[in-house]
């Protein structure tokens, strides 16, 4: 038995009792018969509980269930600085009350608690709204607060978050990467991403089941070993289907960034102004400068796209095409570089046999 169902009962007796009590004084202030009374009871009392049973949950269930989800959509952060602000904002209506009630009548009764609801919306309005210039302030404060061998624990308090993408997980660097102290603050996984990952292990799909797996195992590589703070979050976007999207918007209200590999995701994210951390961009900031002119011994393992090309791979990677390369198959040899070329996807290096 559902809880709106038994709210509909109770409003179905409540309001029918009413209507009954209704119907008889409308009967009797009218002067209607005794014999008619009843019915006019009656009909009262069936409007009244058809009235309980439609009405009751608009009143009840579903302002309650509205209010639920739009607390749960709120970051935390949201949360303590509204309630931060309703308190100061009812302390200053509580100093105001005194004076106010010595005003004349009626004002004297009214002025008090229109103090009470002025002031509570514009307490919770400034702190809201200035809600990372606080937060900012209070992180800035934790050092000098817990100083010495707690000074670790207010950095961490004082970093930023940052949203897990599946393509992330799935990449598997970031647990490479979270060892080595570049990333700073918490890593943050949504569950809407951890119910795709596990959606993705459980496909019928071999290859697709695989990475599903091997995102599970990164997780928790990650949960175990990483440097920085790992977290499961509940945090949900309603009325959105797709992660991405999910994931922007969730970026935006907790103001974090996204971690992915995502090309997509990346530009959507940036034209959303979401600040993204895109792993394959670290990647090809991180590898070593080749200029044309300089030479390198790479080994041939395939034939390139156009006619008499070879390529090979740099150990971190990169793709060496090599003019005239085909001819010289399973090889190692030494090249020239004539021409560097990078795109979104990655470097490209051009060469030819020295």
């Amino acid at each position: 038995m559902s809880i709106e169902f038994i709210f509909r009962l109770v409003g179905m007796v409540s309001l029918g009792t009413g209507g009954l009590y209704t119907g008889v004084q409308i009967a009797n202030s009218a002067g209607t018969s005794p014999e008619l009374i009843w019915v006019w009871a009656l009909v009262f009392s069936l409007v009244g509980a058809l009235l309980g049973i439609v009405a009751t949950p608009y009143v009840t269930t579903r302002p309650a269930s509205f209010l639920r989800n739009l607390i749960s959509q709120l970051p935390v952060q949201v949360l303590i600085s509204a309630m931060i602000g309703l308190i100061t904002g009812l302390i200053i209506a509580a100093l105001l009350s005194l004076p106010l009630s010595l005003l004349p009548r009626p004002f004297g009764q009214i002025a008090p608690f229109i103090a009470v609801i002025i002031f509570s919306w514009i307490g919770i309005s400034i702190f809201v709204i200035r809600q990372s210039d606080i937060y900012s302030l209070i992180a800035g404060r934790l050092p000098a607060l817990y100083s010495g061998n707690n000074g670790s624990a207010a950095t961490a308090t004082s970093a930023n978050t940052i949203l897990i993408d599946t393509s992330a997980i799935i990449d598997g660097r970031i647990a490479d990467i979270s060892q080595t102290g570049f990333v700073s603050g918490t890593l943050l996984v949504p569950r809407f991403i951890l119910n795709e990952l596990q959606h993705i292990a459980d496909s019928s799909d071999v290859l697709r089941r695989n990475r599903g797996r091997r995102g599970l195992d990164v997780l928790n590589k990650l949960q175990k070993d990483s440097a920085v703070p790992v977290r499961i979050t509940d945090m949900n976007v309603e009325g959105v289907r797709e992660a991405d999207d999910k994931l922007v918007i969730l970026a935006k209200q907790l103001h974090s960034a996204i971690l992915t590999t995502d090309y997509n995701l990346n530009k959507v994210a940036g034209i959303q102004g979401v600040t993204v951390l895109n792993i394959n961009d670290l990647a090809n900031a991180v590898k070593a400068a080749v200029l044309p002119g300089e030479r390198m011994r790479v080994k041939v393992i395939q034939e390139g796209k156009e006619s008499g090309q070879g390529v090979a791979y740099l150990d971190d990677g990169t793709m060496v095409v090599i003019e005239e390369g085909r001819r010289l198959m399973n090889q190692t040899l030494d090249v020239v570089v004539t021409k560097v070329l990078q795109t979104a996807a990655g470097r490209m290096i051009f060469a030819k046999p020295d």
